[in-house]
């Protein structure tokens, strides 16, 4: 299953929100649109839906900005992929509105997509925001444990961990 943009965009937002949890200032659309190199626009909206789902608190004006509404420990990442994506007809026969498989009625292959995508939602329901996000007080290894491996070519070397994303305040900047 690949996300939309629109749900990668919206998980962004609260990640950065969280990341910045502590801080004095509110989190700025500006700011993360530069961060991550987005369209201002494009997170004006996303930002109002999840101030319209209880997600974010918006204050508009000079100081303002975004802070999340409740701890991001109560945010679950699969209620959020729910709430973002419109479609989860992984294929044609998951809609018997437009199926026109003539396998469909002896096939097993959307019985197994079907499980393959509760599974994919059951982790997703396994892990809230604050999952997501470094301890602050373990500071640089729990944030590297948390960032993909990228493979090296093919000479020998251990896979190594990725460079923080820009726009997240992070410790730990540099790669192992």
């Amino acid at each position: 299953m690949r996300l939309t943009q629109w749900t990668d965009y919206t998980l962004r937002v609260l990640m950065y929100c969280a990341a910045t949890e502590g801080r004095e200032q509110p989190v700025t659309i500006t700011e993360v649109a530069e961060g991550y190199g987005i369209s201002r626009s494009h997170l004006m909206k996303i930002v109002q839906q999840l101030a319209a789902q209880g997600l974010l608190e918006t204050t508009r004006g000079r100081g303002g900005g975004m802070r999340l509404m409740v701890p991001a420990s109560a945010i679950n990442i699969g209620a959020v992929v729910r709430a973002t994506e419109t479609d989860f007809n992984l294929v044609e026969c998951f809609d018997p509105g437009t199926n026109q498989c003539r396998l469909s009625s002896h096939c097993r292959l959307k019985g197994v997509l079907w499980q393959a995508m509760q599974a994919y939602l059951a982790v997703l329901d396994s892990v809230t925001l604050a999952d997501l996000m470094a301890p602050a007080a373990e500071g640089g290894a729990a944030a590297r444990a948390l960032l993909p491996t990228v493979a090296l070519p093919q000479n020998g070397n251990a896979p190594r961990r990725r460079a923080p994303v820009s726009g997240l305040p992070s410790k730990d900047q540099d790669i192992e």
